[in-house]
């Protein structure tokens, strides 16, 4: 309550500025979502978030979304929203809050706040079984806040084996920056607006590797049964930032230091862990 308090002195300022045409508009809008707290998901990232066969959201960070609400004390709405818009639409008050598997990075939290995160998404090269790539001679995992020499001597070697190949990525995400970044050399990257299209060129061979969360690929390998097999070390750090958080407008700090306390809450009482096995098939909680 103390945050939708917030939340409606916010609106009151907007309207001081901009007349009796916002109030109008905003009462309107604000009337009927006053008691909720809307939180943005893309519904398109399995395990993550996504759709049933009706058309409902799923997915870890939904019932996970459903359960820092409670600890928090508030109603929540979960609403879909395409990922390339996602920050711009927290920032234009289309909803309060994301879960989305968005990671925390230095670039984006010039824009917004982020809880402290609630679970890990290492990321993994795919290929389907039988491409040339697989069996590189990688460490099982690399760092890159701090990369040491096993990891410099990775890099090296993926840059190698990818010179000339077409990676696919979603647009507008953490694993386009990777490669955008020049760590691996110059790679043929190929955006896409959803992972759902990534998984399909890369099954249908127009990629020949494709860049995502690593339970992304599992997830898609496991239900479509596509032989999509996962090559080369698991990524963190880095241009992967520092987990997953909850994100949140700068001015937003009620709901910041809410969404903070309900995590804690949801750790220590061993929500997120359950959850995440649910979903993952096992404990990706930070």
């Amino acid at each position: 309550m103390k945050y939708l308090l917030k939340k409606i002195g916010g609106e009151m300022n907007i309207i001081k500025r901009f007349g009796l045409g916002v109030l109008i508009t905003l009462f309107l809008s604000f009337s009927a979502n006053a008691d909720k707290i809307k939180i943005g998901t893309e519904g398109a990232y399995p395990p993550w978030n996504s759709k049933d066969a009706s058309g409902k959201l799923i997915g870890f960070e939904v019932e996970l979304a459903w359960t820092l609400c409670r600890y928090i004390g508030e109603q929540c709405e979960i609403v879909e929203q395409d990922w390339d818009g996602m920050i711009p639409a927290l920032i234009m008050r289309k909803f309060d809050a994301i879960m989305a598997g968005m990671s925390i990075t230095a670039e984006r939290q010039k824009a917004i706040s982020f809880s402290q995160g609630y679970a890990d998404e290492v990321a993994s090269l795919a290929v389907m079984k039988g491409s040339s790539l697989e069996g590189m001679d990688t460490p099982a995992g690399i760092n890159l806040t701090k990369p040491n020499a096993a990891a410099k001597k990775a890099l090296k070697t993926l840059t190698t084996a990818l010179a000339g190949k077409t990676v696919c990525v979603q647009t507008a995400t953490i694993h386009q920056n990777f490669l955008d970044s020049g760590d691996v050399g110059k790679v043929n990257v190929r955006t896409y607006k959803t992972q759902d299209e990534v998984n399909l060129d890369l099954a249908s061979g127009r990629c020949d590797a494709a860049l995502a969360a690593a339970v992304a690929f599992s997830d898609y390998a496991e239900k479509s049964g596509k032989p999509v097999v996962l090559v080369g070390p698991t990524f963190s750090g880095g241009a992967f930032g520092n987990g997953v958080g909850v994100g949140i407008r700068k001015d937003d700090t009620e709901l910041l230091n809410a969404f903070n306390k309900a995590i804690d809450k949801a750790r220590k009482n061993g929500d997120i862990s359950r959850i995440a096995t649910k979903w993952f098939g096992f404990d990706a909680s930070m």
